[in-house]
């Protein structure tokens, strides 16, 4: 039975990893286009998984089930949210993006409360633990972040979807419980290259571009370090963890982007903002505290929900 601290250690990873992706991204639009920088990702991701597979003598799955639950996780987890934050951004602002796009644990609840029986049901320690979260969010992000909201309403609908998505991924977790960790995140992320590189070679010619150092440098650690190992502590974290307990490193992403701009980019930490982390942290323990009945669970892996 894993130490529950080590996968608590495991999910501040996995909100470093992801939470850090937003400088790499950064750092490597200036010398690839979105659709082009996604393919990149999750390709060099695919192929870094493939080869510790080869290494390990772990072979893929061949039927046709397995590739439809990992086609459809890929659409939900990589290749459906990171398009629309990718478009909505542009015109919703960061601030109100980064709102909406931290709502994913209380999606999840929404859909556990609604779908699954009484006893597979998250409590209301976890509700109260979301909304902590959440208020974490709007704090560390800007109360007036909120008065935008509504203004440019299709490209917030279109990130807010992102964030659905992401809960939906979370929620069909346990889907995948009968594979090993590196099976589920490979096969997803093969499936989400298969869409985005012929997205990018069709609507953005990757071949005529001249990236720098630092955009390739950029691009690659995104893909290996935050979508490869991210992607196999994420599939780790749903079968022990559960949906919403791996959803709520959402409330961690920000206070990471907001300690990297302390320590590396010499920001200043005001009151309002460490209140939000700390709400958020609190937030995070509510969602993660032992509960007395069965552990929330989507439908049994053996109920496909595409």
């Amino acid at each position: 039975m894993p130490s529950r601290s080590f996968e608590f250690f495991l999910l501040g990873v996995l909100a470093l990893l992801w939470g850090s992706s937003y400088m790499w991204i950064a750092l490597a639009l200036p010398s690839f286009p979105p659709a082009t920088l996604i393919a990149i990702r999750v390709l060099s991701a695919s192929l870094v998984l493939l080869v510790i597979l080869a290494a390990r003598g772990i072979a893929l799955p061949k039927d046709g089930r397995s590739w439809r639950l990992f086609f459809v996780q890929s659409l939900v987890n990589s290749t459906g949210p990171w398009l629309m934050l990718a478009w909505g951004q542009q015109y919703a602002g960061t601030a109100v993006s980064s709102v909406l796009n931290s709502t994913s644990p209380l999606w999840v609840f929404a859909l556990s409360f609604l779908l699954l029986q009484r006893g597979q049901r998250p409590g209301v320690l976890q509700l109260t633990g979301a909304l902590f979260g959440f208020g974490g969010i709007v704090l560390i992000v800007g109360v007036g972040a909120l008065e935008d909201i509504g203004q440019t309403l299709v490209p917030q609908l279109v990130v807010l979807l992102g964030a659905v998505l992401y809960g939906i991924a979370a929620w069909r977790g346990p889907l995948f419980a009968e594979y090993p960790p590196i099976v589920a995140a490979t096969g997803t992320l093969i499936c989400a290259s298969a869409v985005l590189v012929p997205l990018s070679l069709l609507t953005e010619s990757p071949w005529e571009l001249t990236p720098d150092a630092t955009g390739i440098l950029s691009a690659l650690i995104l893909g290996v370090i935050c979508t490869a190992f991210a992607f196999l502590i994420y599939f780790r974290l749903l079968n022990t963890l559960g949906p919403m307990g791996t959803a709520s490193q959402a409330y961690l992403r920000s206070g990471v982007g907001v300690f990297l701009g302390v320590v590396f980019l010499s920001e200043s930490l005001d009151l309002e903002t460490f209140t939000g982390i700390c709400l958020a942290i609190f937030g995070v323990v509510l969602i993660n505290w032992p509960q007395k009945a069965k552990r929330q669970a989507a439908p049994s892996p053996g109920k496909e929900v595409s």
